[in-house]
């Protein structure tokens, strides 16, 4: 017998955001969120509440934690994309489709009260939220802003009615070998040159973000308005989301193109990758966490492409190539061993075409899932 309860208290809130701790002990695949990123949900004043509402789940046999599930119902994105759904996020399950079963059918009852018609996921409160299951690629590590789970989850989730909605690839991208760039380094400069285009300069993490923070996000949500998922920033998710940023960004992985008002057209952020330095800890930001942290940052030999954006008056004109152009510098100016691409749609022809510059390899596929109610 599953019985489903509501994470109310607080030894159910801990529960919710360690059972997946406890699922994959001894995975080496398996990064962890931060641990007290993942207990913020919990507060009336979180950031995404503005424009959507949650339930937490959890499920027990005999008193045992066998399962967990989030229900979002994003406003916004139903706004934004005229649709009546309600996103699951935060699967994780043991092997057992009485439990999946007992999880998801709560998750479409609530859907249901709330007067929606479909339900879809994983899928978090934003784009920017780890999203996806992965359906391939169960033997590499996972991202540290994407989400590892066991090969079962396919199974339990397509057996309770789920079918494919949209699928992304991600690659790991490394050198050609003997390849200069010389070429492409000529073909960047003329496509700034046309478009009277120049790099933004910053001397630091805070001066860049004193210069562009504003205008950064208005790029990315010109670019990105039509991407699956996505949803608009609110000044709280800016926020946030900066606050994340300068714990992590280093300006010898951020480029911006600006145009001849200094206003920018096209921006790259990539992170170091700190999977390996939030694994032990489970995500806790202890002291050793911290130091391995940073010494990530400082000495990174992973690196995660986070985002590149351009705004729709400059698409197909090659901009983004110039930033992909400037990865390849960053790449052969330090011991980057290679760049993994996080998340592109299947379909996104122009930036999987970027990645033929690279020795490129596809080794991840994640997965949204649909069902009508």
């Amino acid at each position: 017998m599953i019985e489903i309860e509501y994470v109310k208290t607080k030894k159910q809130q801990r529960e919710f955001v360690q059972f997946p701790l406890k699922l994959y002990r001894g995975n080496p695949n398996f990064v962890p969120p931060l641990y007290g990123d993942e207990m913020k949900c919990f507060k009336k004043d979180y950031h995404y509440y503005e424009q959507a509402e949650a339930i937490y789940l959890l499920a027990l046999r005999d008193g045992e934690t066998v399962g967990r599930i989030s229900g979002i119902l994003q406003r916004a994105a139903n706004e934004k994309w005229k649709q009546k759904r309600v996103r699951f996020t935060r699967f994780d399950c043991i092997d057992d489709q009485e439990v999946a079963d007992a999880l998801f059918g709560a998750v479409e009852d609530w859907a249901r009260e709330k007067g929606m018609e479909e339900v879809v996921g994983p899928l978090g409160f934003s784009d920017l939220e780890r999203e996806g299951l992965l359906i391939e690629g169960f033997d590499e590590p996972a991202t540290f802003e994407e989400q590892y789970n066991f090969p079962y989850y396919r199974k339990l989730i397509e057996h309770r009615g789920y079918e494919k909605d949209v699928d992304w690839i991600e690659h790991k991208l490394s050198l050609k070998k003997d390849d200069t760039g010389e070429k492409l380094d000529r073909t960047c400069q003329r496509i700034l040159e046309r478009y009277n285009l120049h790099l933004g300069p910053a001397k630091n993490t805070n001066d860049f973000l004193k210069k562009y923070a504003d205008k950064f996000f208005d790029v990315l949500d010109e670019s990105y308005s039509g991407i699956y998922g996505t949803v608009p920033f609110t000044e709280k998710m800016k926020k946030e989301l900066i606050r994340s940023f300068r714990q992590i960004i280093d300006m010898r992985f951020v480029r911006i193109a600006l145009d001849e008002n200094d206003n920018p057209v096209c921006l790259g952020l990539i992170f170091p990758s700190i999977a390996k330095a939030v694994q032990p800890s489970g995500g806790r930001l202890t002291l050793p966490t911290l130091l391995r942290i940073l010494k990530a940052v400082k000495n990174p030999e992973v690196v995660d492409l986070a985002l590149i954006g351009v705004v729709p008056e400059y698409s197909n004109r090659g901009i983004g190539f110039v930033l992909v152009n400037e990865l390849l510098h960053m790449m052969r100016q330090s011991r980057v061993k290679y760049c993994e691409t996080n998340l592109n749609l299947e379909e996104n022809y122009e930036i999987l075409n970027a990645w033929k510059i690279f020795d490129s390899v596809q080794h991840k596929r994640r997965r949204a899932y649909l069902k009508k109610l």
